[in-house]
C-alpha cells in the first residue's frame, strides 16, 4: 500500500534547536514536521547542563569577539520567551535556578578584579557580598570571590516537554534506516520516502531540514550532499548522587584563566529525589583522554580541592561521554555561532550550543525569506499519526 502526504518542510532531529524551529515555523504559518529517530532530546540536547549563558566565560582571555559577542543576548531572549513575551512560549519550562556564579580563589582576584571591571563588561557581571552569597559558599573554608553572571539554569526535560506539547501532533518517530530520500528532475530532494513492512509513505515537501546533531553526517550520507562538512569534539561528563548535595550552580575558574572554566557545576534531583552535581568545564574536556576509572578519579580530587567543605562521604559518582557536533566550515575551526548551509533544497542547521537555538531559528527564517520559500495550502486526506508513531520524551542520564 502507498501512501501521499504533503507538507511545506520536514525537519530531521528531536533536540531542542528541531523542535524550537518547528514552533518558529508554524508560527510563521508553515506546515511542518518534525521526525526523530530516537527519543525526543537524545544525544546532545539531555547531555547539556540547561545553561543558558551569554558568553562572557568565553571572555576570559580578555576579549569579547567571537563566541561571547553572538551569545550576549541570549540570556534576555530566553528570559522574554520564559515570560511569554518572545518568539516561542516558554511558561511552561521550569527554571532550575535564575542566577549563575562565577568562583574564583583569592589568588586570581586582582586580575579577575581589573577584566570584569572593563567597560565591556560593566552592568553584566556583579560581585557578590559575602552577606549575600548562597548557602554553600556561606560554608565555605577556603578564601574566594563570587560573581553572579546574567546566565541562568532550565530543566531540559522540562523544556522539551514544554516545546514538544505545543506541536505534539507534528511531531513523530521514524526508523532512520527505513528512510530515502527521492529527487526532483532538477537534482533537489523534494521527498521523503518511509517504507514499513505492509506500506510506504511518501512525504513531499518543499524543504528538508537536518538538525539531528551528531546524526546530520549519517543524514548527509544518505541525501548525498557534497557541501556541509561536520566535526565532532567529545566531552566525558561527570555527575555524582548523594542525599543532602546542597544546590550549587557555579563556574569555578583555575590559576590558567583560560576559556574554558575549570569546572562548570550544575545542580539535579534524579527521579527518586535524591539531588545530582552535574559536572563539565575543563574536567569534561580533558576527561576524554581518560578511561571511566581516570575520569572519577580526577573528577572526586577536583570536587575535593575545589569544595572541600562539603561531605561527599559515600556518593554515587558515574560518567560518560558525549560528542558534540559542528560544522566544519574551515579546517575544524569552531564555530562562533548558529550556522546553516542548503544544497539540493536541504539545509543542513547546528546550534552549536543550547543558548543559541533562537538564534539558528532565526537564520531559518531569514534564509528562508532570502530563497522565496514561503507557505503553501496542503489538502491532506491522509493522517500521518496512522503511520508513525509519536516519540517519547530521552531520559535523564543520572534516572
Amino acid at each position: 500500500m502507498t501512501q501521499t502526504y504533503s507538507t511545506d518542510i520536514v525537519i530531521f532531529g528531536g533536540g531542542v534547536a528541531g523542535m524550537w524551529m518547528l514552533n518558529r515555523l508554524r508560527q510563521q504559518g508553515f506546515d511542518a514536521i518534525l521526525l526523530e529517530s530516537k527519543a525526543l532530546g537524545s544525544g546532545q540536547t539531555i547531555a547539556s547542563q540547561g545553561i543558558i549563558h551569554g558568553g562572557l566565560k568565553y571572555a576570559l582571555s580578555g576579549t569579547l569577539k567571537g563566541t561571547a559577542t553572538a551569545t550576549a543576548q541570549m540570556p534576555q531572549r530566553w528570559r522574554d520567551c520564559l515570560d511569554g513575551k518572545g518568539d516561542v512560549d516558554l511558561r511552561n519550562c521550569e527554571v532550575l535556578h535564575d542566577n549563575y556564579y562565577m568562583w574564583s580563589d583569592s589568588g586570581l582576584r586582582s586580575k579577575l578584579k581589573t577584566f570584569l571591571g572593563s567597560k565591556s563588561l560593566v552592568g553584566r557581571v556583579e560581585a557578590v557580598s559575602s552577606n549575600d552569597f548562597p548557602p554553600v559558599f556561606r560554608a565555605a573554608t577556603v578564601a574566594g570571590t563570587l560573581y553572579k553572571l546574567p546566565d541562568f539554569v532550565i530543566n531540559t526535560t522540562s523544556l522539551l516537554r514544554t516545546l514538544s506539547s505545543q506541536h505534539s501532533n507534528s511531531i513523530f518517530k521514524v526508523d532512520s534506516k527505513r528512510v530515502r530520500f527521492k529527487t526532483d528532475a532538477d537534482g533537489n530532494i523534494n521527498c521523503i520516502a518511509i517504507a514499513s513492512d505492509d506500506q510506504n509513505l511518501y512525504i513531499n515537501c518543499q524543504r528538508t531540514i537536518f538538525c539531528a546533531g551528531e546524526g546530520n553526517q549519517r543524514l548527509i550520507d544518505k541525501a548525498q550532499l557534497t557541501t556541509p562538512k561536520t566535526q565532532v569534539r567529545p566531552l566525558k561528563m561527570v555527575y555524582v548522587k548523594k542525599p543532602g548535595l546542597p544546590q550549587l550552580y557555579v563556574h569555578c575558574i583555575g590559576d590558567s584563566f583560560s576559556l574554558t572554566p575549570q569546572l562548570t557545576v550544575t545542580s539535579h534531583t534524579d527521579a527518586n529525589g535524591v539531588p545530582v552535581w552535574y559536572l563539565g568545564g575543563e574536567l569534561a574536556e580533558a576527561g576524554t583522554k581518560r578511561d571511566d576509572a581516570a575520569q572519577l578519579a580526577a573528577a572526586q580530587k577536583q570536587v575535593k580541592s575545589t569544595f572541600p567543605w562539603v561531605d561527599l562521604t559515600d556518593a554515587l559518582w558515574n560518567c560518560f561521554t558525549i560528542n558534540r557536533a559542528e560544522p566544519d566550515i574551515a579546517n575544524n575551526f569552531r564555530p562562533d555561532d548558529a550556522y546553516l548551509l542548503e544544497e539540493k533544497h536541504v539545509i543542513v542547521a547546528w546550534p552549536t550550543k543550547l543558548t543559541l537555538s533562537p538564534s539558528l531559528a532565526d537564520k531559518l527564517i531569514s534564509h528562508l525569506q532570502k530563497t522565496a520559500v514561503s507557505p503553501m495550502t496542503h489538502n491532506n486526506s491522509y493522517k500521518l499519526s496512522r503511520s508513525l508513531d509519536a516519540p517519547t520524551i530521552v531520559k535523564s542520564h543520572w534516572d
